[in-house]
């Protein structure tokens, strides 16, 4: 039965399907991880052809809202996270900002000796002592990044005995007992294949090719204080750039939900 009956006209038939599709998402009549009917069954659905439902189907899930697995269907997901990587807020602010519900899972916290490239990227000798911190970043409880961290101990004494998991922010740790906050930072974007250790961690139902960067956080004085590398969820998670006089006016691709008053 004909549920929804496309027009012609200048709208093409594919997008009719598409806006329809969308709000339907929307309105969580498919809730994630839901299967969407069959692409004949939403052709007798619409009155269209297959083809002009792949179209639409095809589109949504270019946007992140479907994800498409030849064998097994066409299943609802939720919309990526869209980041500003060159944003000044660190993670749990921007994640609030957007309203959602930020939170980090401690995997590994020790101190260890600097390799030669952590050692090259503080400006320390390799062997000095560093505090190691390894934690799942996540939103509303999916996890969006891996993040590693890497910091001079002889600078941070006690860092590892605070709490990163939900209780506190290393930034404003960094910032409240050290006096050292983090005036700017550097990254490299690479494209790489996450381990499978790493995708485990993050949830992905496959290795997919992900976005890894590697970052340096400097403080006061352009002294460096955090060498970095994350590995993000290509599942979940979207970067995007802005730069120019008007920053800061644009709204990011994704809509804030609610406020979420938690801390880190």
């Amino acid at each position: 039965m004909v549920r929804f009956r496309l027009e012609r006209g200048p709208v093409p038939l594919h997008h009719q399907v598409y806006l329809d599709l969308s709000s339907a998402l929307a309105a969580r009549e498919w809730a994630r991880g839901d299967r969407l009917p069959t692409e004949r069954d939403l052709a007798a659905r619409y009155g269209c052809s297959l083809i002009t439902v792949r179209r639409a189907l095809d589109e949504l899930a270019r946007e992140g809202r479907l994800e498409r697995t030849p064998g097994r269907g066409t299943f609802a997901t939720d919309p990526p996270i869209v980041r500003d990587i060159s944003g000044p807020a660190g993670f749990a602010d921007e994640i609030r900002s957007l309203g959602y519900e930020p939170y980090s899972i401690v995997v590994s916290a020790r101190t260890e000796a600097a390799t030669l490239t952590a050692a090259r990227a503080l400006g320390i000798e390799p062997g000095a002592a560093l505090h190691y911190l390894e934690r799942i970043r996540g939103a509303d409880g999916l996890p969006l990044l891996l993040e590693q961290v890497r910091l001079p101990a002889s600078r941070l004494p006690g860092l590892l005995d605070h709490d990163f998991g939900r209780e506190e922010s290393l930034w404003d740790v960094l910032k409240s007992d050290y006096h050292l906050p983090v005036e700017r930072r550097q990254e490299v974007l690479t494209a790489i294949i996450p381990s499978a250790r790493e995708a485990r961690l993050l949830g992905l139902r496959a290795r997919r090719p992900s976005v890894e960067f590697e970052g340096i956080a400097f403080t006061t004085g352009d002294i460096a204080i955090e060498h970095s590398r994350t590995v993000v969820s290509p599942e979940r998670a979207r970067y995007f750039v802005e730069s120019g006089s008007a920053r800061g006016r644009s709204v990011a691709p994704v809509a804030p939900r609610r406020p979420a008053n938690v801390p880190r």
